[in-house]
């Protein structure tokens, strides 16, 4: 009789792998198909050893089937999602952790709703969900933007009494973040009897990312008067709240509480020092923790040539980044934003071309918005209006606001009203709430003289209910964060520091200070008007509170909100002359280091 063998299977696997020779008989006995799951390394391979197993009748052994729909889960391309739902549907009885796998993989992939089909299935059948289930459906839903489907499974999950679960309520959490909704992440925080340190994370991290540092920061003591450990998340978003306030004092005493509780031992945490001190105005320190690090990422390396970027100091991300190829670390798209946003804010407009074409043709990394924008910028400030807009109608994605807002910005810059109008037109057609959009346009022709197209602009924004955001600038004075907004007087203490920046002002003009009121038009305001409006930008207001609350000789650090106007840039740099200051002022876009009466942008921003 002839012998029968089993089948064999072609691929990454062995025949001795299949089987093994009974060396008294001359026959093959199956290995069991389990053991070599965790090999397979494709679809392909899965799909042989699944073949094979229909020969030992493994195909409705629901554990054998759980592994092969958990490994199609884990790497959950379209075609790795396509076959674990045929699977799953092939189970007469399916229980919830094969569903909790699916919907695990349909959490991760590009199409997340497929998980509610799924979901709806078992329902119907009568599996009842369970802790697991419900992560991964309300990840699912933040991926889908279905807030409406996020909030059916809120009501389910209460039904089912998991709404103070430890794994379900920090998804919860997530998913109203996603959806910028910290109201009621917040609401759903507060009604935790006893939160963990994964809860306070979740909430912490999403206000971080709502750019509400205050709240983040408030939570973040709440924990230490509980006595919960944080963990290194907590950190993280501890450090990246005090980058966005600024608070170099603060962020002082943060990284002293992460050396004493060995939280440095992490390079994210170490990482996100670098960004905090770059972003803080302290270069200096940012250069001391990357020098102390003992292994450095790719993270690391592009926030340290990112901070080299943002004090422009071009030249010193360009030396780091060629110390980062010596030492074999592979640069990513962060790594070149950093580079090029160097190049941009110091004219080098050829050099950072080049990086520009290494990033495409040597790295094979796909540039985003933000790389297009910072070529697109570099013409631009030089003046290159043609060939910017040249740039920006020839790109391979459709122009994003902010890539026409930017140069918008350019031609105020060089006085371009013709292409600055057709520019704005294309912004409408888009967005026509944003006030900046409108000043930026109105100050460009005022600049020119062009009032009727002034006019037209400022009763366009009234038509429209468009309102100027103000500026609004920070200081740190003795741990104390001090915010002033442009021409604020609501108080005794606003009105006495109007007093003293009429004085400040004066003194600067006996140097030569001469206020530049053709960026203050506003309809019916005569030059005296236009100058006190200038005179009180926030700008100087916090300048001017930092050197009457600060001993002689002290860095003033100042944080706008905007970007800072030419006549704030040009007090600053008489100031840091006359009172022999050194003054960082952090806005929109950069960091301006004031010394001497010079700055470190080569007016060049």
């Amino acid at each position: 009789m002839a012998i029968q063998t089993p089948l064999l299977i072609v691929g990454p696997f062995s025949c001795q792998e299949i089987t093994k020779k009974n060396s008294r008989k001359d026959t093959f006995t199956p290995i069991d198909p389990l053991a070599l799951v965790p090999k397979c390394k494709s679809l392909r391979d899965l799909k042989q050893i699944q073949a094979f197993s229909i020969k030992t009748q493994l195909q409705n052994d629901i554990f054998f089937m759980s592994k092969l729909i958990n490994f199609c889960t884990k790497n959950p391309t379209p075609a790795c999602m396509y076959h674990a739902h045929l699977l799953f549907d092939k189970i007469p009885q399916p229980d919830i952790v094969l569903f909790n796998f699916l919907a695990r993989g349909y959490a991760h992939s590009d199409t997340p709703l497929n998980a509610f089909v799924l979901f709806l299935k078992i329902l119907t059948l009568g599996v009842v969900p369970d802790f697991y289930t419900f992560p991964s459906l309300l990840k699912a839903c933040a991926g889908a933007e279905a807030l409406e489907e996020g909030k059916q499974l809120h009501c389910l999950l209460i039904k089912y009494g998991l709404n103070g679960d430890m794994y379900v309520c920090p998804a919860l959490m997530n998913m109203y973040i996603e959806f910028k909704d910290n109201d009621s992440a917040r609401r759903v925080f507060d009604r935790i009897a006893d939160p963990c340190v994964v809860t306070y994370n979740a909430i912490i991290i999403g206000y971080v990312r709502s750019s509400e540092p205050n709240e983040a920061l408030l939570l973040f003591r709440e924990l230490q008067v509980k006595k919960i450990k944080p963990t290194d998340v907590t950190i993280l978003g501890v450090v990246s709240s005090c980058a966005l306030l600024g608070t170099l004092g603060f962020g002082k005493w943060v990284h002293e509480y992460i050396k004493k509780n060995s939280f440095d031992q992490y390079v994210k945490v170490n990482t996100a020092l670098i960004d905090m001190y770059a972003k803080c105005g302290s270069l200096a320190d940012a250069i001391s923790v990357f020098e102390s690090m003992p292994y450095r990422d790719t993270q690391a390396w592009s926030a340290m040539i990112m901070a080299y970027a943002i004090h422009g100091r071009a030249r010193c991300a360009i030396t780091l980044f060629q110390e980062m190829q010596n030492t074999k670390v592979n640069p990513d798209g962060i790594t070149f934003l950093g580079l090029l946003y160097a190049c941009n804010h110091s004219g080098l407009i050829e050099e950072g071309f080049r990086f520009f074409n290494s990033m495409t043709e040597n790295y094979r990394i796909v540039p985003g918005v933000k790389h297009y924008g910072c070529m697109l910028d570099s013409l631009a400030r030089a003046g290159r209006l043609t060939d910017a807009f040249k740039f920006l109608t020839e790109l391979p994605i459709p122009p994003t606001l902010l890539l026409w807002r930017t140069l918008l910005a350019a031609c105020s810059i060089h006085g371009n009203v013709d292409l600055g109008k057709l520019v704005l037109e294309r912004i409408f057609e888009l967005d026509k709430s944003h006030s900046g959009d409108y000043v930026i346009f109105s100050n460009m022709c005022a600049r020119a003289g062009k009032w009727e197209e002034v006019n037209y602009i400022w009763n366009l924004m009234k038509e429209r209910g468009i309102k100027k955001i103000p500026g609004c600038s920070s200081i740190e004075v003795n741990n104390v964060l001090h915010e002033f907004f442009s021409g604020e007087v609501t108080c005794i203490e606003h009105r006495e520091l109007h007093q003293e920046v009429d004085k400040l002002i004066e003194k600067l003009k006996l140097v030569g200070y001469v206020p530049d009121t053709s960026i203050a038009f506003r309809p019916g305001l005569n030059d005296e008007d236009k100058e006190a409006t200038l005179r009180y930008h926030s700008e100087k207001l916090a300048i001017t509170f930092g050197l009457l609350n600060s001993p002689p000789g002290k860095t003033i650090r100042v944080v706008k909100n905007l970007r800072i106007c030419g006549d704030c840039h040009s007090a600053a740099k008489f100031i840091s002359l006359i009172f022999k200051r050194n003054i960082i002022i952090r806005d929109l876009h950069r960091f301006h280091h004031f010394e001497g009466g010079n700055c470190s942008c080569g007016d060049f921003w």
